[in-house]
């Protein structure tokens, strides 16, 4: 498996044709394990999207490379997640698996062993019959980081996985995504822990609706930098029209 790279090309991203990430250029580098930080708004969360191909650029593009978008694996923020959906464990996890067997694939011998091994993994044996619904916050989560192995991607999209899950939880689901980097895919995850990004990633990107600062994590996160940053979403107008590339 060769590791994807994402490509800017000053891109704009946003709803109802007003800008919520702008001006964005430069690249993720394969097998890269990058961080994207910023205060509230600063459309971190839309910048994922943007990356799967939920929300088109409103001007500008986005390259990954080499194997496009099939090669992505996306764990969207929990709010969005519908956990009164009557599902199993056992099945929720199975759906990792959809990219290659379809929706309506039977699940083999050997798919039931992946399927056992990323529950393993995760620590949630035992859990296979449970509702989705009976289970923790930390418990969901390790539930949907099984899925995210079961898919086997190439680039991996994580939005705020850490919040309001139990520590245990978080050091368990923190060494899959140091195994992620180690098997060098490229990994892109949506934090607020500052301490966490310092320790885990050294890799970041730091937004405020418009690129303030990117690389090396800890020049990124120099206290001048996160005050740029906290200024100029605090400056924001949101009836501003969609910035366009100067000719």
């Amino acid at each position: 498996m060769r590791a994807a790279s994402i490509r800017f090309d000053e891109v704009t991203l946003g709803y109802d044709r007003r800008p919520a990430v702008h001006h964005l250029r430069g690249e993720i580098a394969a097998g890269s394990l990058t961080a994207v930080v910023g205060p509230n708004g600063a459309g971190k969360s839309t910048l994922l999207k943007g990356i799967v191909g939920t929300l088109k650029p409103l001007e500008g593009r986005i390259n990954i490379a080499p194997e496009g978008r099939t090669a992505v694996a996306y764990l969207p923020q929990a709010a969005e997640i519908d956990r009164t959906f009557p599902i199993s464990v056992y099945d929720l996890v199975a759906m990792g698996l959809w990219s290659r067997s379809g929706l309506f694939g039977a699940v083999g011998r050997s798919d039931r062993t992946r399927i056992e091994e990323a529950l393993a993994a995760v620590g949630l044996v035992g859990f296979e019959r449970r509702p989705i619904s009976t289970l923790s916050g930390g418990q969901m989560q390790r539930a949907l980081f099984a899925r995210l192995l079961l898919q086997d991607a190439s680039l991996i999209l994580l939005d705020e996985p850490f919040t309001a899950i139990d520590a245990r939880t978080t050091v368990d689901l923190l060494a899959l995504v140091r195994r992620w980097h180690d098997e060098k895919r490229t990994v892109v995850a949506v934090l607020h822990d500052l301490d966490m990004v310092r320790r885990t990633f050294p890799e970041t990107l730091l937004i405020a609706r418009e690129p303030v600062a990117w690389g090396a994590t800890e020049r990124v996160l120099s206290p001048e930098n996160m005050l740029a940053a906290r200024r100029m979403v605090e400056a924001h107008d949101p009836h501003a029209a969609p910035c366009r590339r100067s000719a």
